[in-house]
This record gives structure tokens, sequence and C-alpha cells, in this order.
């Protein structure tokens, strides 16, 4: 049974985005603090990766822990109710992930994952960019 109701659940549900989350603002201000340039929501490219490196070939996806199922993570939880819709929903999001990167790659796109729970420190964010742009 969930706790709050049924309007109020819409209302907050309605209010989740898909750009310019705290993640990936995180994200895109330490690539840019490392020096790397690069296009936001590339709408011609499969999927509109949240930042395109053009000159690397880079499609870099910033991705909610909850809502992509990030393997082992605490933000990657279960809702207890209505959980026949969730299951439906977590698994297309998982499927259309998977087909958009093989979308990239046949298109010759690198394709690469931030995580929610990885954007919490600036130094070690600072090190996985580096790692995915080297």
């Amino acid at each position: 049974m969930d706790r709050i109701s049924q309007e109020r659940r819409s209302q907050n549900m309605s209010r989740i985005r898909g750009r310019n989350t705290k993640p990936e603002l995180l994200v895109r201000k330490a690539a840019h603090g490392l020096g790397y340039r690069f296009r936001l929501h590339h709408k011609s490219l499969p999927g509109s990766p949240d930042l395109v490196f053009p000159k690397r070939k880079i499609a870099l996806f910033v991705h909610g822990c909850f809502w992509h199922r990030h393997d082992n993570c605490k933000y990657c939880y279960q809702p207890k109710s209505n959980v026949e819709f969730w299951v439906r929903k977590f698994q297309t999001n998982v499927t259309r992930d998977e087909r958009v990167r093989k979308e990239l790659e046949a298109l010759g796109w690198r394709t690469a994952v931030i995580w929610q729970c990885q954007t919490g420190e600036p130094d070690s964010l600072a090190g996985t960019l580096k790692g995915i742009l080297g």
C-alpha cells in the first residue's frame, strides 16, 4: 500500500525531469572544469545522449540509479506498491538503454554511463571522466 494518495504520487512523478538533473549538472561542471568541451542532448543521435564529445566520438549518459537499475546500488530499490507497473517500466528502460547503446556503437560512437551514485564525490567523478575521455 502506498503511503501517499494517488493524486499526490502523480504530482510527485510529474516533477521528475529527464534533463538538467542534479547528477547531470555535476558531470557537466566536472567535465568543463577538466577542459573538455561537449554538446548537450544531441538530438540527431539515438537516445539523445546527455553529453556528446564529437571530437572523441563519445556519447555519455548520466543515468539515475533508480530509473535505469544500477546493480547493487542503494538507490536501486523496488517500490512496494503497483509492483507490476514498476517491473514493466524498469524493464522497458533497461531494454531501451541497451538498444540505444547498440545503435550508437553501430554508428561508430563509444558509449559510457556515469551513474547518479558516482557523482557525489568530485575527485572520484573527475577520475571517472578522465578514464572515459582520456
